[in-house]
């Protein structure tokens, strides 16, 4: 190679690191600029950055502060940048999701981020303080940790793709009471949601307009159809998750309803009321000295009656009635 040629090479890759590093609505200095090329191994003067900018802003819509010193970015209506680099905030953020969502997300496009989770990878690598955070945080549940259920993954990755292309899917189901028989179901994909260690399918039934609740490793398999998924008019998957659907119903004869519930405890107790409230229209109003009275509308579900056991004899009175029937049943037998 001739040395007009290595000089060429080096200045192509010193722009690519230069434009690479560059943001949309955020400005970056040269100084900034030469200290991110410097940790990279690029030994650069700020005279050098400032010219090969302007040499780019001749090819790139990219623009210049005109402050002193300089600040550049790409221009609002520069389109969407793929160049093969992170930033580490960036990186951090796709190795997050990786970690925590990757089961979330239909393989098709696990397939489409491989590339970016494997340059985050690369890119954290060389960047040992922010590799660091990675091994610094972890998502604990509140309640007693478990091991996830084997889900199938043939069944899943159908499930998935029916609910990202909203096409119904068929499937092989095993009830939760192991005494039953498979049922093969024709299904509506609503919505995925996860609560604790499983993962549960939000549809409808091709026979019936009810939204219900199947849990992902139930199924046995699963295919996707070529007829469109059809959605009740009204569905809201937040509004579903608040009607407290996945707390389960606490009477299975009857529709989830909700209560104003009723709580006496002590002062003490109910510390953790005042900093992580049941619901937005929470009250806690003192009854006594050092007795108080929490009140919040509720579903009333059999999450929340085995959340209230959890708090043993701490919790002094509860209302409504069928509640506290509920709750103090293991203490009536």
């Amino acid at each position: 190679m001739s040395s007009q040629e290595k000089e060429t090479s080096n200045s192509l890759y010193r722009q690519w690191h230069i434009l690479s590093r560059l943001s949309t609505g955020k400005w970056m200095g040269t100084r900034e600029l030469q200290e991110i090329l410097e940790r990279e191994g690029i030994d650069i003067s700020l005279r050098t950055i400032q010219r090969d900018l302007n040499q780019i802003a001749q090819r790139f819509p990219i623009e210049s502060n005109k402050t002193v010193p300089q600040g550049w970015r790409w221009r609002a209506d520069a389109p969407l940048q793929s160049l093969p680099h992170m930033t580490s905030s960036q990186a951090v953020t796709f190795m997050m999701v990786e970690q925590h969502l990757k089961h979330l997300l239909p393989p098709s496009l696990i397939d489409e981020m491989n590339p970016w989770f494997d340059l985050a990878r690369r890119s954290l690598s060389t960047q040992n303080n922010v590799r660091q955070w990675i091994n610094r945080v972890r998502i604990v549940p509140a309640s007693q940790p478990l091991i996830p259920p084997t889900v199938d993954k043939n069944a899943q990755q159908a499930i998935y793709e029916g609910l990202l292309q909203d096409k119904q899917i068929e499937c092989v189901y095993t009830p939760r009471n192991i005494q039953a028989d498979e049922k093969i179901y024709i299904l509506n994909p609503l919505a995925l949601v996860q609560k604790g260690a499983i993962i549960y399918l939000i549809c409808t039934r091709h026979d019936k307009n009810e939204v219900q609740t199947f849990a992902l490793h139930r199924f046995k398999s699963a295919n996707v159809l070529n007829s469109r998924a059809m959605h009740p008019v009204d569905f809201d998957i937040d509004e579903y998750i608040d009607s407290g659907a996945l707390g389960f119903r606490f009477d299975y004869a009857k529709p989830t309803e909700m209560i104003q519930l009723k709580l006496i405890m002590t002062e003490n107790t109910a510390q953790s009321f005042y900093e992580t409230q049941l619901t937005r229209d929470q009250k806690i109003i003192p009854i006594d000295e050092n007795i108080v009275e929490v009140s919040a509308n509720v579903p009333f579900t059999s999450q929340l009656v085995w959340w209230l056991r959890s708090f043993g004899k701490k919790i002094l009175h509860i209302e409504p009635v069928e509640v506290h029937n509920a709750v103090r049943e293991i203490d009536l037998k």
